[in-house]
């Protein structure tokens, strides 16, 4: 069994110093590789040595929603530029956040549109961060879809299940985290049961949410392999067939990552 954790921050600082200890451990737990997410674009460096330090961690160039004021504007060939690197395989993490809203919905929809642009420039998949903005993220996913079609997925998915269903129907994969193995997430359950094989990724979000039984420590991509067990039981398959359908599916999406292997 070898499984992809989608979505983690190697590039923290809550992994400062040990990343050889934390990609030996992932190995160890039958994670055979990495995407590494950029929030940043003015620590894009930082991501990109983290991955260049490793033949199994690929990396992302983007603005996460909270800081897309601070971090903004960004156009579309800032970051096909920065793409230009083997180890770029995606845009991203970029979207929407009401919840915090640590930056004015205007500039998040902005970047969000240019990461979009970014991806239909270099046909490379954009990775969509989603919450508490629904109706916001459809539009704008309806709207872009008919400009231009792009591939994504949107990561730590915990929306309601109508948008997973109309992200689905835009050619987007869905990512689950840890979350999906919280005692209250019942209704987070039945959408990943329902999302299709093909479609469905899992990630850790690393450092945040680690999934049960690690719930309150810190995550790392090792716990990859307890969500993935998780989802397995909830979808009735073998953890083996989940782990095949997820990797698969990662490399069918992040395109130029298959290419570096």
């Amino acid at each position: 069994m070898t499984l992809v954790d989608s979505h983690c921050h190697l590039d923290f600082p809550e992994f400062a110093d040990e990343l050889d200890d934390i990609v030996s451990r992932a190995g160890q737990a039958g994670i055979g590789w990495m995407l590494t997410i950029c929030t940043r674009i003015s620590l894009a460096h930082q991501v990109l040595a983290i991955a260049e330090a490793y033949d199994n961690i690929y990396c992302t160039v983007g603005i996460h929603p909270h800081e897309a004021d601070e971090e903004g504007p960004v156009t579309a060939d800032d970051l096909v530029r920065l793409a230009e690197h083997p180890k770029v395989v995606g845009f991203g993490e970029t979207g929407l956040d009401f919840y915090y809203e640590n930056s004015p919905r205007e500039a998040q929809e902005a970047s969000f549109r240019a990461h979009i642009e970014a991806a239909r420039r270099a046909d490379l998949p954009v990775v969509i961060h989603s919450r508490d903005a629904d109706d916001d993220m459809a539009r704008i996913l309806e709207e872009e879809q008919e400009t231009g079609a792009f591939t994504g997925v949107i990561h730590c998915f915990t929306a309601e299940a109508d948008l997973a269903r109309r992200a689905l129907d835009f050619g987007l994969h869905i990512s689950f985290s840890g979350i999906v193995t919280f005692k209250n997430a019942d209704d987070l359950r039945i959408t990943a049961a329902d999302v299709p094989l093909d479609r469905l990724l899992v990630e850790t979000d690393a450092p945040y949410l680690a999934p049960v039984p690690k719930r309150g420590k810190r995550n790392e991509p090792a716990f990859t392999a307890f969500t993935a067990a998780h989802l397995a039981e909830v979808r009735g398959i073998s953890s083996d067939e989940l782990a095949a359908a997820t990797t698969d599916n990662f490399f069918r999406l992040f395109t130029k990552a298959q290419a570096a292997i």
